[in-house]
């Protein structure tokens, strides 16, 4: 089994409902990923190192998932990400060597109201991440797992589906 990092940015992932305010806040604690995760028999480090909301992310933020990438030691890394900027930040995170296997998850539903969706793309990122042979960044939502330039948001219908890019850079 490989030895895989899930560095946490927030996200919808993430949100539970706030009683006090009506608020959907992001929670830092990480109990979705260990909700998801405590059965399984890996070595699993998480780390949260944002917690917003894609949405409000800026270039700084993803300067920090960037140097957090860099300083692991860990070769096959899941960031778990909000979805409405996923895309940027792959982009920004082409700035890393790819000498790892890198892929970008995220939930449109917060896992907290209904844990099907965030659950099913955290799973299957760690799956597809175990037999990964190949470095690169890719992104992992709606049963499709590919390079991050051929998995995009369609507004639209709401969910995320794959383009026809062939050209890639990894």
């Amino acid at each position: 089994m490989k030895k895989i990092l899930i560095i946490d940015t927030g996200g919808t992932f993430n949100k539970v409902y706030n009683p006090i305010t009506g608020d959907l806040d992001i929670d830092t604690t990480g109990v979705a990923i260990k909700s998801i995760t405590k059965n399984w028999l890996i070595e699993l480090t998480f780390i949260n190192i944002i917690g917003k909301d894609s949405l409000d992310m800026v270039d700084n933020d993803r300067e920090k998932i960037l140097q957090t990438i860099q300083s692991s030691n860990c070769k096959s890394i899941i960031v778990i990400h909000g979805t409405d900027t996923i895309d940027k930040t792959a982009q920004y995170l082409l700035n890393v060597k790819m000498d790892r296997e890198i892929i970008l998850t995220g939930a449109m539903v917060p896992f907290s109201i209904n844990p099907i969706e965030a659950t099913a793309n955290l799973t299957s990122a760690y799956g597809y991440l175990q037999k990964l042979e190949q470095n690169g960044l890719y992104i992992a939502l709606n049963g499709i797992i590919n390079f991050y330039n051929r998995v995009k948001k369609n507004r639209e219908k709401g969910k995320f589906e794959e383009t026809m890019v062939y050209k890639n850079k990894f």
